[in-house]
């Protein structure tokens, strides 16, 4: 059991090694980098002064990092927490944001201590798809007035509102800075499509800056609007316990709890495509439960996994959780030593920094694919993008699910058929049974039996985790898979780009009629071919042989 709890910090140790501390080094160093803007801009879309955003990263990073169970996680501010904390600061002031903060902690640290950390696998694909899609919509939007330089007093927390006020206000546009802005913007995605290697984020900030200072322009900056960022440690401050805000914060308490489950397991998800670990969600549960409470402690905001510096820290050569842990000291050595040139960076450069951040978390690649499933599932998607933008995201999540499990139990019914045996319906069982064919060396079976829908996924680990000892073609037998959703759906994508990327070829075959019907709609022989498409056991064998001659 205390195995089962060990941190991948501790498990990292027992070989760890000079290489692979020059391989941390730099990587943390560069995440850490990649890091300050955007927990300076995280902050002030979330309407508190931008320290707090580097304050959270420094400590909740730290410890994410330390006491986690992914090697290669980063942990900080992120985009998923703009607009609730946005709006736990408007209705209830920095007192409830630090309760909110918490009470979010203990509930992460208690979803993991009692192993409850997978029961994330139940939020089916369309509702995170939609709620991300809605999220990223909601920050793009907060940041038109810094982004174009507006002259608005205070800008709605309701979207419509929010949009109406734009609206108004546009003939206070800046043209300098908006200039800038578009600028630094463009120059981001230079960066991203040409030199992917340098973060496009820093050059733009360092680039931008020095534009606007030399040239003195007239754009609002962290020293202009906030009166810059206070240098030193950051100091232990308890927050004031309100326990009068106990029940009214318990919804945003909840939202926070899942949107951190949600991003923190998603993100070690990546870290482990990206870098072939295996992370232990109760572990990383726990260590974002922590963080959660000790952020608040030292002013900071709400922190989860990031997938964005997730993936930098990985590319940049991370092998262990020591490079977050620097990236932690990289931003702690910036607050102690240069905090009077961060003063000098214009908010609307942060403002272009986030509308990458904001297109890159909206996963819009995803929408295309939903809406060639069934129409159940396409409005599940557009109900919980919709109340994400248009109401608030805990209704949104809310309707969401209760559509999600009201599908699920129509969908299992579905399943459920009361039919007469016949010698027609037995010679037809011949070409899917397993006894009347012979499985050729080099092939592999491995069968689905009832419905493969959301939280099912991760039985398909049991391919995956001896992905590297199979044989050649793997065949993939679905002929008692009674239903699919598109959360499974996914998952089977994924495993078959895995199996191509190792040298190996899926073929999949007795697929029954909803499956048959939402894998022609999802176009998923894009991901195997027609040909490793079969109607049943008899043919991917057949089909497996034909493989195996032209491969032997």
């Amino acid at each position: 059991m205390a195995q089962l709890l060990l941190p991948k910090s501790i498990i990292a140790l027992r070989d760890y090694s000079l290489r692979k501390f020059l391989g941390d080094l730099v990587a943390g160093v560069t995440v850490g980098l990649v890091a300050l803007p955007l927990a300076m801009a995280f902050s002030i879309a979330s309407g508190v002064p931008p320290q707090s955003g580097i304050y959270c990263a420094i400590v909740a990073g730290f410890l994410i990092s330390a006491l986690g169970g992914s090697m290669t996680q980063i942990g900080g501010p992120t985009g998923a927490f703009v607009v609730v904390v946005a709006d736990i600061v408007q209705r209830h002031g920095m007192d409830g944001l630090f309760m909110v903060t918490l009470m979010a902690g203990v509930f992460l640290m208690l979803l993991g201590l009692t192993g409850l950390g997978t029961a994330v696998k139940y939020i089916p694909r369309p509702v995170v798809i939609g709620f991300t899609n809605g999220i990223a919509v909601l920050i793009a939007s907060t940041q038109l007035k810094d982004f174009f330089g507006l002259q608005i007093e205070k800008v709605p927390g309701d979207f419509l509102e929010r949009m109406r006020s734009i609206a108004a206000h546009w003939g206070t546009l800046s043209l300098d800075t908006t200039l800038l802005a578009a600028s630094a913007l463009l120059l981001i995605i230079l960066m991203m499509r040409f030199v992917k290697r340098v973060p496009g984020a820093i050059v733009a900030l360092v680039i931008g800056t020095g534009v606007a200072w030399a040239l003195q322009l007239p754009v609002s900056t962290i020293q202009s609007t906030y009166g810059g960022i206070p240098g030193g440690l950051p100091t232990l401050q308890i927050p004031a316990f309100r326990p009068d805000l106990i029940l009214p914060l318990l919804s945003p308490v909840l939202t926070v709890t899942m949107l951190g489950a949600i991003e923190s397991l998603l993100s070690a998800v990546v870290a482990d495509r990206m870098s072939g670990d295996r992370h232990n969600p109760n572990v990383e549960l726990v260590a974002q439960g922590v963080a959660n409470v000790a952020s608040p402690l030292f002013g900071g905001l709400p922190a989860t996994g990031a997938i964005a510096r997730t993936a930098t820290n990985i590319r940049a050569g991370a092998k262990t959780p020591v490079a977050g842990m620097i990236h932690s000291v990289t931003l702690l050595a910036i607050l102690l030593f240069a905090t009077s040139l961060a003063g000098h960076i214009p908010l609307c450069i942060l403002s272009a920094i986030l509308f990458v951040v904001a297109y890159n978390m909206g996963e819009w690649g995803e929408i295309p694919e939903i809406l060639k499933l069934s129409k159940a599932d396409i409005a599940v998607w557009l109900i919980t993008f919709a109340l994400t933008v248009l109401a608030d995201l805990t209704v949104a999540v809310e309707a969401g699910m209760i559509l999600a499990a009201l599908l699920f139990i129509r969908k299992v019914t579905l399943t459920t058929t009361v039919e007469r045996v016949t010698p027609e319906y037995i010679e037809e069982g011949h070409i899917h049974s397993l006894q009347s064919v012979d499985i050729p060396e080099g092939a592999v079976v491995f069968r689905i039996h009832g419905p493969f829908l959301f939280g099912a996924t991760d039985k398909l680990e049991t391919i995956i985790d001896q992905i590297d000892e199979l044989p050649r073609v793997v065949l993939l037998r679905l002929r008692n898979m009674t239903a699919i959703d598109a959360t499974g759906l996914h998952a089977l994508e994924d495993l078959a780009e895995r199996l191509r990327a190792s040298g190996r070829t899926l073929v999949i075959c007795g697929m029954r009629q909803q499956p048959a019907r939402l894998f022609s709609q999802a176009e998923f022989h894009r991901h195997l071919g027609d040909e490793n498409i079969q109607p049943s056991l008899r043919d991917a064998v057949q089909r497996a042989r034909e493989i195996l001659a032209v491969e032997g």
